[in-house]
């Protein structure tokens, strides 16, 4: 074989290597409303940018008729390529290749892309499209799905880690993206469970099809386990070429800073009037988030999730931050146990990958009732107050009203290394609220009048004598708790300053192999 006939070899086995499973289950694929391996990796990168590993791997197995049947690539597309002219590393499923099923050398492509991430410090974008072990290959495939999730371990905190759920991902293949730092999925056509509908109607006697059990919305509303949710699989690719533009490559270098031309000083006289006189009505705080980041976008993490706290990426000065923020329109804005965990896995990555963290406070306390304690409320609340007390990046506390008991402390205050809080001359920091605080201190007193006019006139004077001592952030500015009032206006020029003073912070953590977190 001469020289030209080795080239064209070469080129035919790259177009058959191109066809994955072959034009019929690509075409299959197709109308599922999914695209293939490769054209989701066209889509997530640069044009053109790219470079494929491994493309001439085939199984090993020979069990089971599966040496009368061998895919190039072995269900899996590995490799490397850029966004924004950044360099990630991205694995994406085949499902047209024994229905993306994980083998031993499947599952060794995607341990050398991770490998080689950790290396350069790039992230690593997976796409799942998966029906799970190559049940042919028994355990070589439950270990190849271990020595994927001690990579993902090893990598955790080092380079931000994404999956992206375009298919089926079940039993063991779960516990990959479930390790990564944000998971996406699409409506009608991903769904994860770690065990399916058939089993378990024979284990429970359950019926309950794949949708309710493990699909798109269950996961972004109830278990929380999915962090973004969009429409199609165009949509989620342009989604984690958007979440990517907040992160850095990895653990030790800064956020991507970019030009704005949003003035660092603009004034929003709307803030003004944006929290109601009367303390107990709800406002939106995602109105005051856009109102103060550059040009009113960012990015909400989990919005469908324990949406009584708002957690999301913005930049404020051409600057990435995390935004941490009690959102009155919902329960309004109690912390409880979906809340807690939402948000300290939120600032446990910020912190990870240095992205400062903007606290924005409105917060009456932690929801009571038998569900929550008994569902560990306290060891939940615990999990915010760590990771906040933990967290050594830039943190930046605004008190915008209610700011009251354990609540108050859990949510960046002073005492957990906040370094600059402001408060709103609208911020009530106190134990707890008026009427409560009353019935507590005055109680007594109370029993003993007997007059319900007069009884109801003595609540009203001590509620207000209550309220004017604590109902305002004066009490918590005269021990210096609060670094200072500002007018609510002011709000984007004073954190952006905050920020910008703060970008040399050094905070230590005392030598140990780790913390123990109260999971």
């Amino acid at each position: 074989m001469n020289s030209q006939q080795k080239i064209k070899q070469l080129i035919d086995k790259r177009e058959q290597a191109k066809l994955g499973g072959g034009v019929k289950r690509i075409e299959a694929q197709h109308q599922k409303g999914k695209l293939t391996a490769k054209e989701r990796i066209a889509i997530l990168l640069d044009e053109g940018s790219f470079e494929e590993y491994d493309m001439f791997v085939t199984h090993r197995c020979t069990d089971f008729g599966l040496e009368k049947e061998s895919y190039m690539s072995d269900g899996v597309v590995t490799g490397h390529g850029t966004i924004d002219g950044r360099v990630v590393f991205v694995f994406s499923q085949d499902f047209t290749v024994f229905g993306g099923s994980l083998s031993e050398t499947f599952a060794q492509k995607i341990c050398k892309i991770m490998d080689q991430a950790m290396k350069i410090g790039a992230p690593v974008i997976g796409i799942n499209d998966s029906g799970g072990a190559r049940i042919q290959e028994g355990v070589k495939s439950l270990a190849g799905y271990a020595e994927i999730f001690e990579r993902n371990i090893l990598a955790s905190g080092v380079i931000p880690q994404i999956s992206a759920i375009f298919g089926p991902c079940a039993g063991g293949a779960v516990y990959s993206p479930a390790l990564t730092d944000f998971i996406l999925m699409t409506e009608d056509t991903s769904y994860m469970f770690v065990t399916g509908p058939k089993v378990t109607k024979t284990v429970t006697g359950e019926s309950i099809s794949t949708e309710e059990l493990g699909g798109a919305e269950v996961h972004a509303t109830k278990s929380g386990v999915s962090h973004f949710v969009v429409e199609d699989e165009e949509e989620g690719l342009m989604m984690i070429r958007k979440l990517l533009s907040y992160l850095p490559q990895n653990n030790l270098e800064e956020p991507p800073m970019t030009p704005t031309n949003d003035p660092i000083d603009r004034r929003e006289d709307a803030l003004n009037d944006l929290v109601p006189v009367d303390s107990n009505k709800p406002y939106d705080m995602l109105n005051l988030i856009q109102l103060i980041v550059d040009n009113g976008e960012f990015l909400e993490v989990q919005p469908k999730f324990a949406r009584n706290i708002i957690t999301a990426f913005a930049k404020m000065g051409g600057m990435p931050v995390g935004i941490v923020a009690n959102q009155p329109n919902y329960l309004a804005g109690v912390l409880d146990i979906n809340a807690s965990r939402k948000a300290a896995r939120f600032v446990r990555f910020c912190d990870a990958f240095n992205i400062p963290l903007v606290t924005l406070v409105d917060v009456p306390g932690f929801l009571p009732g038998s569900a929550q304690e008994y569902g560990g409320i306290i060891i939940h609340g615990a999990k915010l107050l760590f990771a906040y007390g933990e967290a050594t990046v830039p943190k930046v506390t605004v008190t915008v009203r209610k700011s009251y008991g354990g609540a108050h402390d859990v949510m960046s205050s002073k005492q957990l290394r906040g370094d600059i809080n402001y408060a709103w001359p609208t911020a009530e920091i106190a134990v707890m609220g008026a009427a409560g605080a009353v019935e507590v201190l005055e109680g007594r007193k109370l029993g003993e009048i007997k007059d319900d006019n007069e009884r109801a006139r003595y609540i009203e004077e001590k509620t207000n004598e209550y309220n004017e001592k604590f109902a305002n952030p004066y009490q918590a500015a005269k021990y210096g708790y609060i670094d200072d009032v500002i007018e609510p206006r002011n709000t984007r020029f004073r954190v952006i300053r905050a920020l910008r003073t703060l970008a040399t912070k050094k905070d230590l953590l005392p030598p140990k192999k780790h913390s123990n977190i109260p999971l």
